[in-house]
């Protein structure tokens, strides 16, 4: 229920009626179970996922998750997270396209950052000390201690007053938002949302003890509350919402500098892989004209890694404005003057390479993509995997003798992939587009119901696989393994559905939705 209240700010909720999340302690199991809490949160993220500011940025992501994934194994190692939250919870991160400075987390796992984050922090490990904090929010079950015992009853009640003020927000509609909020528990809901003080220290306290075990600079946590505390005393625009939900108070602040004096105070340096990621994360923050005619590659700062920063920008604006040759030009500059890094940073320079893959690719030169992408490796990490597949369903088109095999070989990874990331949206989908270009036709509509559960849309999903069943039931050779996986597939989603409807009635499992059998 608190959960959605983090993500109504990165939704655009009209100030005067955004609710905010809490964060507290121990006697969380009492109050809400662990998988109560999760399924609230996937209620949410169901939601979240098909908004527009759901933003699914490979490269970004991945970045996000090499701070997150850390983390989280530090908070395992010190035991922080036991069997049953470890085994129920989500543990997955995402990224918000709001150019505001946000973080926040959502029941079950789900912790989210704003673009705007990732923009204004100058070191990888002001980042993580920002992502620290929310997991302790998480693992210390502040969102469950926060709800009140009565309220329990009705969790239903509370994920549908939360996404009715999400669907508001999407309406930019600030009274039907408050009548949301007020509707059924609303007012008595949104008095808790905010975390108490005594728990963003507890975060504070505990994310700082994750940071050094992660491998991250501790002092990256008083850095970044001196740049937002600094930035908002020259301007409070409404620009950091994250200070309003998590209040920066001079306690705070002092004992994160206390704690940096004290303990392990090595310094929080930046890296050009960061600077670079940084700047993907303001293009991404506005991709209209202007703001991308903006970014003209060019900066009057001597410091390499703001010039190849500057270069990295502009040819992704450029590559975004089809202005091709110049998108070209400016990623190979950027590649040269990295190479002259001392020391020498793989992550950026990796980072350059898929940039210019995207770009060839844009241009249309898949076969110069896939020569790129051979420079990286054999390895199959989500960027490349997914450029790779675009570059060859992309080449198949124009010449599908060539692209054949490398077409064929990239779609068994993608199958290999979803096998153990099944709730990607975007592997499906090209999975179904590469099977579809192969003859795999029950294999492609398999993986388009997939990419539809895995956004949440259990109704098209369904829809799909019952296409599905009907192609392997109809005349022609059939594959039998494929067409057995379709049939246990469906009578789960429609399981699972039916379990959701009766939910949402506040019947608890079981019982079809209205004008749906059993099948």
């Amino acid at each position: 229920m608190l959960a959605a209240a983090l993500l109504l700010p990165a939704l655009h909720l009209p100030a005067h009626a955004q609710v905010r999340l809490p964060a507290l302690g121990e006697s969380a199991s009492r109050d809400l179970s662990v998988g109560d809490e999760r399924r609230l949160g996937e209620q949410i993220m169901r939601e979240a996922r098909r908004d527009p500011v759901y933003l699914d940025d490979p490269v970004l992501l991945e970045y996000l998750q090499s701070i997150w994934n850390p983390l989280v194994a530090a908070a395992r190692q010190v035991g922080q997270i036991d069997h049953d939250t470890d085994q129920l919870f989500a543990w997955e991160t995402f990224l918000v396209r709001d150019r505001s400075v946000n973080a926040f987390a959502l029941p079950g796992g789900f912790v989210g950052a704003h673009l705007g984050l990732i923009a204004i922090t100058t070191t990888r490990d002001q980042l993580a000390s920002v992502m620290a904090h929310e997991l302790s929010h998480v693992t210390q079950r502040h969102i469950a201690r926060s709800i009140a015992p009565q309220q329990q009853a009705s969790l239903i009640a509370v994920a549908t007053i939360l996404l009715g003020i999400i669907a508001a927000s999407r309406a930019n509609n600030a009274d039907l938002a408050n009548a949301a909020i007020m509707g059924g528990q609303g007012a008595a809901i949104q008095t808790q949302l905010n975390f108490s003080r005594d728990m963003e220290r507890e975060a504070d306290r505990i994310g700082y003890g994750l940071l050094g075990l992660a491998g991250f600079a501790p002092a990256g946590q008083a850095q970044m509350f001196d740049r937002m505390d600094a930035a908002t005393r020259l301007s409070d625009n409404g620009g950091f919402p994250y200070l309003r939900s998590h209040p920066l108070t001079i306690d705070r602040i002092s004992e994160a500098r206390s704690r940096t004096l004290l303990g392990d105070n090595r310094a929080s340096q930046p890296t050009l892989q960061h600077v670079l990621m940084q700047m993907r994360a303001r293009v991404l923050m506005d991709e209209s004209v202007t703001g991308l005619q903006r970014l003209s590659g060019s900066t009057s700062s001597p410091a390499l890694a703001d010039r190849v920063a500057a270069l990295y920008g502009g040819a992704m604006a450029a590559s975004l404005l089809k202005e091709h040759d110049r998108a070209e030009r400016q990623v190979a500059l950027a590649l040269q003057l990295a190479a002259t890094a001392v020391p020498r940073e793989p992550g950026a320079e990796r980072a350059l390479r898929l940039l210019q893959a995207q770009v060839l690719l844009s241009a249309g030169d898949a076969a110069g993509a896939l020569q790129v992408l051979d420079t990286l490796g054999a390895g199959n990490e989500r960027p490349a995997l997914l450029l790779r597949t675009q570059a060859a369903l992309r080449l198949h088109d124009s010449k599908p003798a060539v692209a054949a095999e490398p077409l064929r070989r990239n779609v068994e990874n993608l199958q290999t992939w979803v096998s153990e990331q099944k709730n990607d949206a975007a592997a499906w989908e090209l999975l179904a587009s590469g099977s579809e270009a192969l003859g795999l036709k029950l294999r492609a509509l398999r993986a388009g119901a997939e990419a539809r559960a895995a956004v949440g849309d259990l109704t098209g999903a369904i829809d799909r696989l019952r296409r599905a069943q009907a192609a392997s039931r109809g005349p022609g050779p059939t594959d039998f393994i494929e067409a057995s996986v379709i049939d246990a597939r469906l009578r789960q989603l429609q399981q699972q559905r039916r379990e959701l409807a009766a939910e949402m009635r506040g019947e608890g499992r079981g019982g079809p939705p209205p004008g749906e059998g059993p099948n």
